[in-house]
């Protein structure tokens, strides 16, 4: 074999070990169960009225957007082996703020701005509640973000007097559904921050922090990391991103659904954090992976949809698909397989050589 061959099979190898690969795999696997169904599922065409491109796949990398934010702010909490179950409760948090101000401040752009980082420091603040419960009180990660998680729709409520609160302001509004070079600003804005946030903490010595807190922290104390103001990082972080994906979400309808806005996303964070390749044990993450498991959720929800499965059985379509997308990433199945592979093909060997003696 060529050196060259061997390269290029050790690279494959390296390839399918990363976890997030089976993601995409997946990915391209539900894009093409649609095109069965639909043969133009894929085609991709531009409106020149608003200067947009207009498909499916665009659809798709719209709804991406928001989970892949919350993914982002999760996948840097798992690390520390904790938990922000609180995400889509700070979502709805973040949107009625922005509601409420924009209501009353009116549609100039300074008042979208103004909401955004109104909404971006309460999303901070309630992350920083988060830190304080778990690395100055000292409660488990999955309770003090439990509380906030129930607590946040209540807070929401308290904000909008308990109504779906609109408002009008074009600036804000483009947020969510404005183009550039086709592209949705959302997507496009999601991208820069899963950049941005990917080169912070591998570029620098804060990833490696962050994964040394959640493999020991005694030995990382002992190091010299300072654990308190890496949770502290971390969870603000977590909050300010589910702020992020909470403009994102009440920025396309222009009002707030403090019942439904972020409901049940965490779980979906949470997906997606695991099928990047991120340990819930802590001590390992993968922001790019992540990101690739949130643009999974969003394929496999619109696929659902597409599909015409019941509301009934969706929860089931999910997981049977979610499922046997952790059993390819799990080493220990695929060792299993490359075994059973192994042993059938050494049966097959001996098989002549016994035909011959006899």
């Amino acid at each position: 074999m060529s050196s060259d061959s061997t390269s290029r099979t050790s690279m494959l190898i390296a390839l399918i070990r990363r976890p997030y690969f089976w993601g995409i795999i997946a990915i391209a696997l539900l894009l093409a169960v649609n095109s069965l169904k639909d043969p133009g599922y894929l085609a991709i065409s531009y409106n020149e009225t608003t200067g947009s491109l207009v498909g499916n796949v665009i659809d798709i990398l719209r709804a991406a957007a928001p989970i892949a934010m919350i993914s982002v702010g999760m996948c840097l909490v798992i690390a520390t082996a904790g938990i922000d179950l609180s995400v889509g409760s700070l979502m709805a948090v973040a949107g009625a703020i922005a509601m409420e101000f924009l209501s009353s401040a009116g549609g100039s752009a300074g008042a979208a701005f103004a909401a955004l980082g109104l909404a971006l420091l309460l999303g901070a603040v309630l992350g920083a509640v988060n830190a304080v419960l778990i690395s100055v009180v000292g409660l488990q990660p999955f309770i003090s973000t439990l509380v906030l998680m129930l607590a946040g729709r209540g807070l929401a409520k308290v904000i909008t007097g308990g109504q779906n609160t609109a408002a009008s302001n074009d600036t804000f509004r483009w947020i969510a559904n404005g183009y550039v070079l086709g592209l949705p600003v959302v997507f496009l804005l999601a991208v820069l921050i899963v950049i941005a946030v990917g080169l912070l903490v591998r570029r620098s010595a804060l990833g490696l922090m962050i994964e040394a807190v959640g493999m020991d922290p005694r030995a990382a104390r002992l190091a010299g990391v300072n654990r308190r103001g890496l949770l502290f990082a971390v969870y603000i972080a977590s909050g300010a991103l589910a702020a992020v994906a909470g403009v994102f979400a009440t920025a396309s309808v222009m009002t707030v659904d403090v019942s439904n806005t972020g409901y049940q996303l965490e779980m979906d964070a949470i997906l997606a954090v695991v099928i990047g390749g991120t340990s819930l044990a802590g001590g390992k993450f993968n922001i790019t992976g992540a990101a690739i498991g949130a643009l999974l959720i969003a394929t496999l929800d619109k696929t659902v949809v597409f599909l015409g499965i019941s509301s009934s059985a969706t929860p089931a379509f999910k997981a049977i698909v979610i499922i046997a997308l952790c059993l390819l990433q799990s080493e220990r199945v695929r060792a299993l397989f490359r075994a059973r592979r192994a042993k059938a093909g050494s049966a097959t060997h001996d098989a002549p050589k016994e035909a011959v003696a006899a």
